[in-house]
């Protein structure tokens, strides 16, 4: 009891603290370093969306980023070819991740542990496949440039660096507050009692199947969301979005800031997006040196930053 007043305690205060800094960012950042700040944001989102399947419901899946490319790819295709406006082609976009989640959902949830993570990977290459083949439609390998940034009324544009960082911001904070609602419901307590033991709340009378289902969706359309921000980030967007090694890089994002906290996933999510930007200026071996960072935090730090936060507090608890 004490425990869950403390948590909505430190979360009251880090939104008070946060917010009021978030929304003075641009006057006191460049451009380059605002679009940073903006793909920060973007990838904490779809790692946190991630979170709910891994650390809530102890499903590791390798192919996340399906619905991150598929959300992409309808959004930047209804804006470039068909001229949808945003408030249109963002739900279309939200409504045929959300279907494929479903899709792949039912195969997926067929298997357990190592089966599941394959099949995942499977299904998200199969999606990658179809947009690096399908070339009349998706651009293949050179992928769809030039998506236009939507103009919300007829005064506010978001080709303006500013206008765009506060349209993502929004996006971002309403997706990751409704994601803690989830995570802190009984809906949430029910997933973390699978991810304990599914034979144990199968005899409790719970659907088990039916609530892995309900969240591998609701995962989906954050991570589908997260895609429609970035296209319209970078304008562009191409079948790099839904391979592996997008998947893979938000899982390790997930596992660096430490799974079933949701913040945990949100700030590795910032700090790998951070890393990669300020080492790549430095070396062309960034890759490697990033993969020493990984190895490091597997080694000396397996429940990720928020684990390290969680023992510090603890230590200093019983001084």
């Amino acid at each position: 009891m004490n425990t869950g007043a403390s948590s909505h305690r430190s979360i009251i205060l880090t939104v008070a603290i946060g917010l009021p800094l978030m929304l003075a960012l641009p006057f006191v950042l460049t451009p380059y370093y605002l679009g940073l700040v903006v793909k920060m944001m973007i990838f904490a989102l779809f790692a946190m969306s991630l979170d709910l399947l891994i650390g809530y419901t102890g499903m590791a899946s390798l192919g996340h980023a399906a619905y991150f490319g598929i959300s992409a790819y309808t959004a930047g295709l209804l804006a470039l070819k068909l001229g949808w406006s945003f408030w249109i082609a963002m739900p279309a976009a939200l409504l045929l991740s959300g279907v494929v989640a479903v899709v792949f959902g039912m195969l997926a949830l067929r298997t357990r542990g190592s089966y599941f993570l394959m099949i995942t990977l499977a299904l998200s290459q199969l999606a990658w496949g179809i947009a690096f083949g399908w070339r009349s439609v998706t651009g293949g390998d050179d992928g769809l440039p030039n998506v236009p940034r939507p103009d919300l009324s007829a005064t506010i544009s978001l080709a303006d660096g500013t206008n765009f960082y506060y349209f993502v911001l929004a996006f971002v904070s309403i997706g990751a507050l409704l994601m803690f609602r989830i995570a802190a419901s009984p809906f949430g307590y029910v997933l973390r009692g699978i991810r304990e033991s599914e034979t144990r709340m199968l005899a409790l009378g719970y659907n088990v199947w039916r609530y892995k289902l309900a969240v591998f969706v609701i995962g989906g359309l954050f991570a589908g969301l997260a895609g429609i921000l970035y296209v319209y980030l970078n304008r562009f967007v191409s079948p790099d979005y839904i391979h592996v090694a997008r998947s893979a890089e938000v899982l390790l994002m997930v596992i660096l800031g430490g799974a079933g906290t949701l913040a945990g996933p949100a700030i590795g999510a910032a700090l790998i997006v951070l890393l990669e930007n300020v080492i790549s200026g430095f070396t062309e071996r960034w890759i490697m040196i990033m993969g020493v960072i990984y190895l490091a935090v597997a080694l000396f730090a397996p429940n990720g930053m928020a684990g390290l936060v969680r023992d510090f507090r603890r230590k200093r608890g019983r001084k």
